[in-house]
C-alpha cells in the first residue's frame, strides 16, 4: 500500500501512476459536464424513492441491536440481496469478537485500477425489548420517518443504494470503470477496532476515498458534511481502601467511596472547553452493605478530544492520578490507593488536507445545485476515525434526521424518538452523485 502522503496527493492532484499506459476517464466522455442539467437526474431519484422507502422499511423492521447476532445477520443478507441487482458480490467477514455478527463487504469490480469505498454499519443501539416497550417501530408522519436506525444509519445505507442506482443510470461508463467497495460494520455502536482492519485490508493504491454515510448535520438551511471527529478513550479509576465495621471499628477503615469522590472531582476538572476536551464520569459503584466501611469503589467514563496532542495529554493526566490517595484511616494512617487505566481508545480524526480536498468537491457540487454545504467537526465517533489516515475520508453523506439513539416519545412532545427526514433523500442523493462524478473525473490514472 502506498504511503498516506501518496494517497493524499492522489486526492489533491487527481492522478496516479501505475506503469505507462494512460487511462483517461475524461477522454471517455465522463467529464462532470456530461451529468444531466435538465432535471432528469432528480427525476430519476424521485422515481426511485418508493423502492428506496420499501427497502428502508424492511431494514428498520429488522431488529439489529449490536448483540442480536441473528438480527444483524438477517439485515446483512437483506442488504446483500438489495445490492445484488447492481452487480455486487457479497463477502461475510467474521468479527474478531464472537459476540458480534460478521461484517459485510460488497464488491463490484471495475475496468480501471481505481476504486471508491462506501461505508455504513448494520447495528443499532436498541434492544428488541426496548423497541417493544416503547412501541418504537416504522412510522411515517408527515415528512418524518420514525423508527430504529432510520437516521443512524439505515437511512445512510439506503442513500448508498440510491446513489449507485443513479450512477449506473446516468453515468454508466464511469459506473462500470470504477471498482466499488461497500463495507458495513456489524458492531459500530460498540468498540470494534477489527472493522478498521477489514477496511484497511481492502484499500489499495487505487482507492481514491472512503465515503462514510452517517447522517449529515444541519444548521439552518446549511447541510453539514463531517470533516473531523473527536477521538474517544474509555477509562476506569479504582479506589482501594480498607474495610471495617461501620459501628464498632469505624476509625480503622479507609473509605474507598469517599476517596473516589475526591478523585472524581479531579477527573471532572480535566474538562477544558478551550481545548475542546471533555472528560465525563459515566458511572460509579462501590461498597457492599451499609454497616461496613467500603474497601473498594470504581468509577468509569470517557474522554474526547479533536486534537491528537490534547487526546494524548488527557490520557496521561488521567493515568497520573494513580498512586497513594489522600484519605487515610484515623487509627494508623493506612492510605487508600488509586489505580487508573485506559480501557479502550479510538484515535481522533483531525481536520486534514485530504478530507478538506474531498469536502471542497462536495461544496462545489452543492453550489452548482444551489444546495448550501458547510463543514462540521463532530464530537461523536464513526468508522471514519479508523481509516482517515489511510485514505482521504469524508463523512456525513447520509440523509438528515434527529434524535439518534432515542426510542422514547412523550405525550407533550418533549421526547421524540429517532427519525429521518423523508424529503431530504433525493436532493442529498443528487449532491452525492454529482460530487462523486467530480471526484472520479479528477482522477487521470496511468496503468
Amino acid at each position: 500500500m502506498n504511503s498516506l502522503r501518496s494517497l493524499r496527493s492522489l486526492a489533491a492532484n487527481a492522478f496516479h501512476r501505475r506503469g505507462t499506459e494512460r487511462v483517461d476517464l475524461c477522454a471517455r466522455g465522463l467529464h462532470p459536464r456530461s451529468m444531466p442539467t435538465d432535471g432528469s437526474l432528480r427525476q430519476f431519484l424521485d422515481q426511485q424513492m418508493p423502492e428506496a422507502l420499501r427497502l428502508l422499511e424492511r431494514m428498520v423492521r429488522l431488529n439489529s441491536f449490536t448483540t442480536n447476532r441473528a438480527g444483524v445477520d438477517q439485515l446483512a443478507r437483506l442488504t446483500a440481496e438489495s445490492f445484488a441487482p447492481l452487480g455486487f458480490v457479497a463477502e461475510s467477514v467474521p468479527s474478531r469478537f464472537p459476540e458480534y455478527a460478521p461484517h459485510l463487504v460488497l464488491t463490484r469490480r471495475g475496468r480501471s485500477p481505481h476504486s471508491l469505498a462506501l461505508i455504513s454499519h448494520l447495528d443499532t443501539v436498541f434492544p428488541p425489548e426496548e423497541e417493544a416497550r416503547n412501541h418504537f417501530q416504522w412510522s411515517v408522519e408527515g415528512d418524518r420517518i420514525y423508527g430504529p436506525g432510520t437516521n443512524d444509519i439505515k437511512g445512510g445505507s439506503v442513500m448508498m443504494w440510491l446513489v449507485l442506482a443513479a450512477l449506473r443510470q446516468h453515468a454508466p461508463a464511469l459506473f462500470e470503470a470504477v471498482t466499488w467497495k461497500l463495507l458495513w460494520n456489524s458492531s459500530e455502536e460498540c468498540f470494534s477496532p477489527d472493522f478498521g482492519e477489514v477496511c484497511r485490508a481492502r484499500f489499495d493504491a487505487g482507492t481514491l476515498a472512503a465515503l462514510v454515510f452517517e447522517s449529515e448535520g444541519r444548521l439552518g438551511a446549511e447541510h453539514l458534511m463531517v470533516v473531523a471527529r473527536k477521538g474517544r478513550a474509555t477509562w476506569r479509576v479504582t479506589a482501594q481502601g480498607r474495610g471495617a465495621h461501620a459501628g464498632s471499628n469505624h476509625a480503622q477503615g479507609a473509605n474507598a467511596i469517599v476517596q473516589l469522590g475526591r478523585v472524581v472531582e479531579r477527573i471532572a476538572s480535566l474538562t477544558d472547553p478551550a481545548r475542546e476536551l471533555t472528560v465525563n464520569v459515566g458511572s460509579i459503584s462501590g461498597g457492599t452493605v451499609l454497616n461496613r466501611v467500603p474497601h473498594e469503589a470504581v468509577a468509569e467514563g470517557e474522554l474526547r478530544a479533536f486534537k491528537s496532542e490534547v487526546f494524548v495529554q488527557a490520557k496521561a493526566d488521567l493515568l497520573a492520578l494513580a498512586g497513594p490517595g489522600d484519605l487515610r484511616a484515623k487509627t494508623d494512617r493506612f492510605p487508600c490507593e488509586i489505580k487508573a487505566e485506559i480501557l479502550s481508545e479510538s484515535r481522533p480524526w483531525p481536520r486534514n488536507a485530504a478530507t478538506n480536498s474531498l469536502f471542497e468537491i462536495w461544496q462545489r457540487a452543492g453550489t452548482e445545485m444551489n444546495y448550501a454545504i458547510n463543514a462540521q467537526e463532530r464530537g461523536g465517533l464513526s468508522d471514519g476515525n479508523q481509516i482517515w489516515d489511510v485514505v482521504p475520508t469524508l463523512d456525513g453523506l447520509g440523509p438528515w434526521g434527529d434524535n439518534s439513539h432515542c426510542s422514547e416519545r412523550s405525550a407533550d412532545g418533549s421526547k421524540l424518538p429517532e427519525y429521518v427526514e423523508l424529503s431530504g433523500f433525493a436532493p442529498k442523493a443528487e449532491l452525492n452523485v454529482r460530487a462523486i462524478v467530480k471526484l472520479l473525473e479528477r482522477a487521470r490514472i496511468k496503468s
